[in-house]
C-alpha cells in the first residue's frame, strides 16, 4: 500500500468523500486500513486516525457478528464534520475470504479467514444506487487475492464522482433495493403502526440479523414519508462521540450538575439554520440561490461550528431541559423557542406571496382534487416538485411543507447501530431515534425505547399501554391497511410480472401513504375538524400535535394544502365488514387473540393425532377456545362500541 505521509488528495470533486477500507485485526479488532483520499490531512492512504467524529465508523463499516456470513451489506449515518454540512451516507459491503486463497499474505494475517469491508462515504443518500456498484467493486477486489492493489479503488472514486450528481434524487433511483411492496406483504396492517410510531417521534428499535435486511426494512419505513430519503435526513445524525470509556461512569454526574442556564451548542442538537437551506444557500429577497446549486462543489461548506447560525449572523442557543435524566419529557426537549417562531412569522409574510405563486404554477395534475378519493390512484413522484429551504426546520420543502422535521433536533435515524453506539439511547441530548441493531443488547434493554420492531417475525413491541392505545388503528385506518394489503396480493402467481404494474407496486404504495399524510395536514387545518380527525385516531393526533415535527410544520403556511381533499382517505360508515377487519386485526395483534389461534391448532393437531379420543380430545379444546373466545368477544364488543359512539 500507498506510505504514510502521501500528500492529500484533492477536495472532492462529486459527492463522493472517501473509499475506505475496513479489516479485522487479531489484535487491533476493527480498524481503517485504507481511505482515499485520506479521511487525516496530511496522513497517508493506509494510515489507521480517524476524525473524532467518525470514530465509530469502523464498527459500523464491519457489523458485529460479521463473521456468520459469507458476504453482507451495511447502511449507516456518521455526523457531520464541523464545517461540514450535511448528515454523512454510508454504504458498506462486507466479505470475508479464506486466508490461505490469498496471492499475497501479510505478516498480521494470522487467523483462517480475512474480513474486510469496502465502504462509500457519500453526501447523497443513493444508498442502493451506491450499494449496486460498490458489490461489484468489492468482489472484484476480493477476487485479486491480493488487498494490497488498490487502484481500483481510486478508480471506484473517481468513477462515482463522475457518474453520481444531485439530480439523481429528482428520480426514482434513489429508491433502489427499497421495497414498500415487500414490507406490505410481510407486516400487512402493522405497516401504518410503523408509520405513526415515527410520526409520534417515538423511540423504535428494528431488530434482526444479517445486516442488509434490518437497514432494508429500515429505510423501506422511512421510503413511505415524502421526500424524506432525498431531503429528510440531513440533519439525522447529530450526536457527539463519547470521548473515551471513563465518561460512562462520569456521565452522570456531569449531567446532574448542568442547569437550565447552561448553554448547549445547536449543532448538538439541531441544525436549525434560521434563513438558511441546506448547505448555507442563503435567501436573497425572495429568490434562493438553489438554482446555481449545480455550479457549486462539493467541498465548499460554511464553517458553522459552535453554533446554528441565523440569518443576522448570531448563534442560537438551545437551553437543556430542566430535568437532564433520559426520562426527560418529550414536550421540554421539543418546544420551539418563541424568538424562533416570531422570526419565521416575520418572514411569512415576505415567502407567502412566493409560495403562492408557486403553487398556482404547479401543474393541475399534481393537486389532489376534493372529489377524488385515494382508490383513483395518486399520481407517482415525477420528481419536478418546486423545493424550497425550511426556514425552521432547514430542509428543502415541497408546497406542502414535506418532508417532515422529523429528524431533526436530537431526533435521530440510525439505519445500523454498533455495540460501541449503545450510550446514544440514553444520552441526554438525543430526543429520540429509529435505530437498527443486530446485538440482542439491545433488544433485552426494553426501557431504553418505546416500541421493537422484530422484523423476522413482523411483530412490532409496544411497551406503554397508552402508546398502544393511542396507536389503535381506526376503522378508517384498517380499511386503508386493508386495501393496500389487498393489492399488493393480488395477482401474484405470475413471478414475471409480479410487482411490475402499477397497482400494488412500490411507487403507487408511496403515492397512497403520501395521499393519506396529506389528508392528515389538511384536516388538521380544517375548522370544527374534530369528527375528520377522529378517523385518524383522536388521541394520536393530540399527540402527533406535540410533536417538533408538527410544530415545525404548523409555524408555517401552506397554501397548497387547500386543494387538497381534507378528510381520511377511506371515511365512512360502519358496516358488517368493517366488524370482520376488526375481528381479523384484533385476533392476529391481541394476546387473547393469539391464544384463540394456538387452541385451534391445538385442536386440530388433536383431532389428527387420534381418532379414538376425539370426543374428549375435542371437547376439551373447544371448551378452552370458548372461554377464551368468551373473554376476548367481550372486550371486543366494548371497544366497537366505542368506535362507533
Amino acid at each position: 500500500m500507498e506510505k504514510r505521509g502521501a500528500p492529500p488528495a484533492a477536495p472532492p470533486r462529486g459527492p463522493v468523500l472517501h473509499i475506505v477500507v475496513v479489516g479485522f485485526h487479531h489484535k487491533k479488532g476493527c480498524q481503517v486500513e485504507f481511505s482515499y483520499p485520506p479521511l487525516m490531512p496530511g496522513e497517508g492512504h493506509d494510515s489507521h486516525s480517524l476524525p473524532e467524529e467518525w470514530k465509530y465508523l469502523p464498527f459500523l463499516a464491519l457489523p458485529d457478528g460479521a463473521h456468520n456470513y459469507q458476504e453482507d451489506t451495511v447502511f449507516f449515518h456518521l455526523p457531520p464534520r464541523c464545517g461540514d454540512r450535511t448528515t454523512v451516507y454510508g454504504v458498506s459491503c462486507y466479505r470475508q475470504i479464506e486466508a490461505k486463497a490469498l496471492k499475497v499474505r501479510q505478516a498480521d494475517i494470522t487467523r483462517e479467514t480475512v474480513q474486510k469491508s469496502v465502504c462509500v462515504l457519500s453526501q447523497l443518500p443513493l444508498y442502493g444506487l451506491l450499494q449496486a456498484k460498490l458489490q461489484l467493486i468489492t468482489h472484484a477486489y476480493f477476487e485479486e487475492k491480493d488487498f494490497s492493489q488498490i487502484s481500483i479503488l481510486k478508480e471506484l472514486y473517481d468513477h462515482m464522482n463522475s457518474s453520481l450528481g444531485g439530480t439523481l434524487l429528482e428520480g426514482s433511483q434513489v429508491y433502489l433495493g427499497l421495497s414498500p411492496r415487500d414490507l406490505v406483504l410481510h407486516f400487512r396492517h402493522k405497516v401504518l403502526i410503523l408509520f405513526k410510531l415515527i410520526l409520534l417521534e417515538k423511540k423504535v428499535l428494528f431488530y434482526i440479523s444479517p445486516v442488509n435486511r434490518l437497514v432494508g426494512a429500515l429505510m423501506t419505513v422511512l421510503s413511505l414519508f415524502p421526500g424524506m430519503i432525498e431531503h429528510g435526513l440531513t440533519d439525522c445524525s447529530q450526536y457527539r462521540p463519547r470521548k473515551s470509556i471513563s465518561e460512562d461512569a462520569g456521565l452522570q454526574e456531569i449531567t446532574s450538575r448542568l442547569d437550565d442556564s447552561v448553554s448547549v451548542p445547536a449543532a448538538d442538537i439541531s441544525n436549525t439554520n434560521l434563513g438558511m437551506g441546506k448547505g448555507g444557500r442563503k435567501m436573497a429577497g425572495n429568490h434562493s440561490l438553489e438554482g446555481h446549486k449545480a455550479n457549486v462543489p462539493f467541498s465548499q461548506s460554511e464553517k458553522i461550528c459552535n453554533g446554528a447560525q441565523s440569518s443576522n449572523g448570531t448563534v442560537q442557543h438551545l437551553k437543556v431541559p430542566s430535568r437532564t435524566s433520559p426520562e426527560s419529557s418529550e414536550s421540554e426537549w421539543e418546544t420551539l423557542d418563541p424568538s424562533i417562531l416570531e422570526e419565521a412569522n416575520l418572514k411569512e409574510g415576505v415567502c407567502e406571496n412566493t409560495a403562492s405563486e408557486q403553487a398556482e404554477n404547479l401543474p393541475s395534475e399534481c393537486m389532489s382534487s376534493e372529489t377524488l378519493p385515494i382508490t383513483v390512484q395518486p399520481q407517482a413522484n415525477t420528481g419536478h416538485a418546486v423545493l424550497v429551504p425550511g426556514l425552521i426546520s432547514g430542509l428543502e420543502e415541497d408546497q406542502y411543507g414535506m418532508p417532515l422535521a422529523i429528524f431533526t433536533k436530537g431526533y435521530l435515524c440510525l439505519p445500523y447501530m454498533a455495540l460501541q453506539q449503545h450510550h446514544l439511547l440514553s444520552d441526554v441530548t438525543v430526543r429520540g431515534f429509529v435505530a437498527g441493531a443486530t446485538n440482542i443488547l439491545f433488544r433485552q434493554q426494553k426501557h431504553l425505547s418505546d416500541a421493537i420492531v422484530e422484523i423476522e417475525d413482523a411483530h412490532v413491541q409496544i411497551h406503554d399501554p397508552e402508546l398502544r392505545k393511542v396507536l389503535n388503528p381506526t376503522t378508517a385506518d384498517l380499511r386503508f391497511a386493508d386495501y393496500l394489503v389487498k393489492h399488493v396480493t393480488e395477482n401474484r402467481d405470475d413471478v414475471f410480472l409480479d410487482g411490475t404494474g402499477w397497482e400494488g407496486g412500490d411507487e403507487w404504495i408511496r403515492a397512497q401513504f403520501s395521499a393519506y399524510l396529506h389528508a392528515l395536514l389538511a384536516a388538521v387545518l380544517q375548522p370544527d375538524n374534530e369528527k375528520t380527525l377522529s378517523d385518524f385516531g383522536t388521541a394520536f393526533v393530540a399527540a402527533w400535535k406535540n410533536t417538533h415535527n408538527y410544530r415545525v410544520w404548523n409555524s408555517n403556511k401552506h397554501p397548497a394544502l387547500a386543494e387538497v381533499n381534507s378528510s381520511h382517505p377511506f371515511q365512512g360508515q360502519y358496516s358488517v365488514s368493517d366488524v370482520k377487519l376488526r375481528l381479523s386485526h384484533s385476533v392476529q395483534n391481541s394476546e387473547r387473540g393469539k391464544k384463540i389461534g394456538n387452541v385451534m391448532v391445538s385442536t386440530s393437531r388433536n383431532v389428527v393425532q387420534t381418532g379414538k379420543a376425539v370426543g374428549q380430545s375435542v371437547g376439551g379444546a373447544f371448551t378452552s377456545a370458548k372461554s377464551a373466545m368468551s373473554s376476548w368477544f367481550s372486550t371486543f364488543t366494548q371497544s366497537t362500541q366505542s368506535l362507533g359512539d
